[in-house]
């Protein structure tokens, strides 16, 4: 085929790739196409013009193209596959034109290339060449403009030059020149000295990793546990979600905005963020990682909300991270500007930041003072600083679409991995027999290993391995179980000449109200840093402060001056439990506010959470003083919904009666019954949402996060009765729970309420984090289960084994779907055992895994005398002839599928006929799809040809094989046959 007819058959997918590509890649095509006079200059400014769709103006690129000819198109595919490649020349070696007056018609011909090696310097070289008035300072403005990358910017200044003859084309040549002769390493000298300061001071901050509870610093190097990084699922990622390792997380996979600089990390409270900040600024300071970075400016959102005065990059760059030598403060920030490229910048716990991304206010002077939102907020969007990466943390709920414009890459923790648990302990724990005891005792209880996906709870189990251990039967069930079991830990070891019947919190009850006090009084606030006067204000004492619930904050205190010293609790979980034992415990809190904390409503897009920079003149209003309805209005909601966790958890029978005997509140059975009844409403409100079904399909309810979240307070509760009551209305066939962040410890929750449905139910959690672990908590629960969907959950073969190990017992189970996750052929040997034993599974999707071909063949095998399975995808599973030559033979003598899925795999053309060959005897299947193999002429006409003895089949996909345009054409015709796409 030419490359007139390849332009001119792929015009289609030509103008959705390109259109849905970057502009900036679309403009290095047009570069290239400029400089092999494929396109001239008329062509060009048509191609450019400003506020025309994308994708108008590559169709009028291709018209273009193609009405240029045979040698044009050859070009422009050339052209398209160097663009594709990405491949640029980074070294400055240019070779200046022996002739001044073809200056001009070099820049054309060196195009790509020269605007690729200035869009590093372009700041300097516009500086450079507006000195030498070659240009206005106007004409600057314009080229120097905020929406433009550098890239663009040294493409515009090459299209002004172009009308401005060969002395203004010489002069760029020579600076590049230059560049290469020795300029560049005077200008890295000059940075090399600030480099390594800074790599210095980032090395001592990030090099130890201080516990929960401050007690100890470690090597963060010998303690660093790997946590589960996953690429969401997105309409880029065809594959579903993918795993991915820190050291990779700049690269291209899962990119969704090729013009966006952040890549956004979500995780939720304890699953590992900061730690994870805190490695990679480690790795880059010793050298171990990321040294494409020059410069690396880590910051934490929690102390930029100190910042009150107006702040310029410059002085945020330097004030916030490290100051170089005065004299060349100058010159080094104009490298950084002039290579953003090679600058990295950080902002840990954007959920603490107190202001609320918006994009109205845009500020691109990076001289200029602004306030420090300002700042932040221009950084992330590229305002300044574009095309250098920013790295931003945060807990998910503050993410909102504005925000999202500009994000290049995002990422989710997910926890622990069962290996990961194991890891973390005994990294924590140097006696390998005390690490295998608390590594025994997690495995041994399923709530327990459900919790400690989550680091924070790995860490609570670690820290309090003798009081686990010494629970014996009673080990902690709930998330509140785990903080009373640490609040005891910390009471006992800070308490002296402690008698053995003496009530650890009974003694310590007065500490315990300041905590909660002061941690609520906070949360409604929105503030979790307390200075020292604030502190002494609410009454702790540093008998309070010595059981260790309150940290130094290293980032905001002098531990030399004690008013200069400020507190933070543990963790922002910490708080939160502190301030509902507050609510619960204290009489004086009103019952309303109770019922407010389980009636939050959702604030409005764009609200603040408070000031966080009012830290340092804190002045806590006394809760009790403050008109109710407002109590609790500005905590954040994530943080609202943790302390309404744990406000149901502390009414657990176990430690309601500890409440009871440590602090005889007098309203006490009356809150609980205040919980309940919230609860129980709440639930309902979901239930009475539910639409009615339409005409011949099932009823469903799909649930929002909050309701998952309903589900956890009533586990934390640990009341059967109500956990009973709860789904005894619920009517449903079908409860669809997507996309709701379930994970082990969610799972543990569903499992204790949705074991009382009335009903077998389908239960599809797709696109959460169940993993292995949550199959194990769900266990409960599936009894009731008849469908089960868990695609794009990060389970393995392991987790799959536990499944199958129950599923024979379960009359109920017709339904399975385990696509996109990480089943092997081990998993698919797994399958086939399972299928072999159960006699009611009747649909199978394990599209997206590698089951390869020793996973087919078992499964095929299973499969030839089964008469229960209609509907098998086994889509993407890098399947070749060996499974191909088993799916045949079981096709042959198989009487019960129906649908059978085989695209996008290995399957050669002998395949297909030993396929067409069973198909003339098979009268069961009725669509079979095999598109996207690697099928010729010769396989498709044996499938065409088995069509016209088998009547039964309705159609036969064979999209996207190895056929001609002619040959489709000619397949097309045949009936039940679908060759085009």
């Amino acid at each position: 085929m030419s490359s007139l007819e390849t332009v001119q058959t792929n015009i289609s997918h030509l103008v959705s790739t390109l259109a849905g590509g970057s502009v900036e890649k679309n403009e290095f095509l047009l570069d290239h196409l400029i400089s092999q006079t494929v396109l001239n200059w008329e062509d060009y400014e048509e191609l450019s013009l400003v506020g025309q769709p994308l994708s108008a103006l590559v169709r009028s690129l291709l018209n273009i193209v193609t009405c240029k000819g045979e040698a044009a198109c050859k070009q422009f595919l050339d052209a398209l596959h160097k663009v594709e490649d990405s491949a640029h020349e980074d070294h400055l070696d240019v070779k200046p034109p022996e002739d001044p007056s073809k200056a001009s018609q070099y820049l054309q011909r060196e195009r790509p290339r020269i605007i690729w090696l200035m869009h590093n310097y372009i700041n300097a070289l516009l500086q450079h060449i507006l000195e030498h008035r070659y240009v206005t300072q106007l004409e600057i403005e314009h080229i120097q403009l905020p929406i433009y990358s550098a890239t663009q910017k040294a493409r515009r200044l090459l299209d002004l030059l172009r009308l401005k003859g060969n002395e203004p084309a010489r002069y760029v040549i020579d600076f590049i020149h230059n560049l290469g002769q020795g300029l560049v390493e005077k200008v890295a000298d000059v940075c090399l000295g600030y480099q390594a300061k800074l790599k210095t001071t980032i090395s001592a901050q990030s090099k130890f990793l201080s516990t929960y509870d401050g007690s100890e610093n470690m090597h963060l190097e010998d303690i660093y546990t790997e946590n589960i990084l996953e690429i969401p699922n997105n309409s880029n990622n065809i594959q579903g979600s993918q795993n991915q390792d820190l050291l990779s997380i700049f690269n291209a996979q899962g990119l969704v905005n090729d013009n966006a600089d952040t890549i956004l990390i979500l995780g939720d409270a304890g699953s590992g963020k900061s730690t994870l900040h805190q490695q990679i600024q480690h790795l880059w300071a010793d050298g171990q990682a990321f040294q494409n970075f020059c410069f690396v400016f880590p910051f934490t959102c929690r102390r930029l909300c100190r910042i009150s005065k107006p702040m310029s990059l410059k002085t945020l760059l330097y004030e916030q991270c490290c100051w170089p030598l005065d004299k060349l403060q100058d010159e080094i920030f104009q490298y950084i500007l002039d290579n953003p490229r090679q600058v990295l910048i950080t902002f840990d716990g954007f959920d603490e930041f107190s202001f609320a991304f918006t994009d109205d206010h845009k500020h691109c002077s990076p001289a200029e003072p602004t306030s420090i939102a300002d700042l932040v907020f221009n950084l992330i969007q590229g305002n300044l600083m574009k095309d250098c990466i920013k790295v931003v943390t945060s807990r998910p709920d503050v993410v909102n679409v504005s925000l999202r414009k500009y994000v290049r890459k995002e990422l989710h923790l997910k926890g622990f991995s069962e290996e990961g648990i194991e890891l973390f302990i005994r990294k924590h724990h140097s006696n390998a027999d005390t690490a295998g005891d608390i590594i025994s005792l997690v495995k041994t209880n399923s709530s327990l290993h459900g919790l400690c996906n989550i680091p924070v709870f790995c860490w609570i189990a670690s820290k309090c391995h003798k009081q686990l251990i010494g629970c014996g039967s009673k080990t902690p069930q709930t998330v509140t179980d785990m903080y009373v079991l640490t609040l005891k830990h910390f009471l006992l070891h800070t308490s002296e000449n402690l008698k053995g019947t003496e009530n650890i919190l009974s003694k310590n009850v007065e500490s315990i109200r300041h905590l909660g006090k002061l941690a609520l009084n906070g949360l409604c606030q929105g503030l979790y840093v307390f200075s020292y006067h604030d502190v002494a204000k609410e009454g702790l004492t540093e008998e309070d402060l010595s059981l260790g619930f309150l940290v130094l904050s290293k980032n905001f205190s002098d531990e030399n001056q004690v008013s200069s010293k400020y507190y933070e609790f543990l963790h922002i979980t910490f708080q939160c439990f502190f301030a509902a034992l507050y609510m619960i415990m204290n009489d004086d809190v009103d019952l309303s506010s109770l019922r407010q904390l389980f009636k939050w409503k959702r604030k409005p897009t764009g609200e603040s959470c408070g000031s966080l920079q009012r830290v340092s003149q804190l002045c806590l209003q006394p809760i009790l003083h403050r008109p109710q309805k407002s109590l609790l209005h500005n905590i954040e909601m994530r943080n609202l919904q943790i302390t309404a966790t744990f406000g149901a958890g502390l009414f657990s029978s176990a430690l309601y009666n500890n409440l009871v005997d440590s602090w005889q509140p007098r309203k006490l059975t009356r809150k609980c019954k205040i919980i309940k009844r919230c609860l129980t409403k709440g639930i309902q409100k979901h239930f009475n949402s539910i639409p009615p079904a339409l005409k011949d399909e099932k009823k469903s309810m799909h649930a929002m996060p909050e309701f998952v979240w309903l589900l956890k307070c009533i586990y934390e509760l640990q009341d059967m009765m109500l956990s009973v009551k709860a789904v005894q209305d619920l009517d449903v066939d079908h409860l669809k729970m997507t996309y709701c962040g379930i994970g082990p410890a969610e799972c543990t929750a569903l499992a204790y309420v949705l074991k009382h449905l009335k009903r077998a139910v389908g239960i599809q959690l797709d696109h959460n984090s169940v993993g292995d672990i949550g199959i194990e908590q769900l266990m409960p629960c599936l009894h009731m289960c008849q469908a089960l969907y868990l695609r794009d959950n990060n389970v393995t073969d392991k987790g799959l084994c536990r499944l199958m190990e129950q599923v024979p017992q379960w009359p109920n189970f017709q339904k399975i779907a385990l696509g996109n996750n990480f089943i092997t052929d081990v998993g698919g040997q797994i399958l086939a055992e399972g299928l072999r034993e159960n006699k009611s599974i009747q649909f199978l999707g394990l599209w997206g895994n590698q089951v390869g071909n020793v996973g087919a063949k078992a499964i095929a095998e299973a499969l030839q005398d089964n008469k229960s399975l209609i509907w098998l995808s086994l889509v993407g599973n890098n399947i070749g002839s060996v499974g191909g030559e088993a799916l045949a033979a079981m096709l042959e003598r198989n009487t019960a599928l129906e649908e059978l899925w085989l695209d996008e795999n290995k399957l050669q053309d002998c395949d297909a006929v030993l396929i067409a060959e069973s198909l003339k005897k098979n009268r069961a299947l009725k669509i079979l799809k095999l598109s996207n193999n690697e099928f010729s002429k010769t396989g498709v006409s044996a499938l065409a040809e088995a069509l016209k003895s088998n009547n039964v089949i309705t159609a036969i996909w064979v999209r996207g094989n190895k056929l001609t345009i002619e040959e489709e054409e000619t397949f097309d015709q045949v009936d039940r046959l679908f060759v085009k796409g």
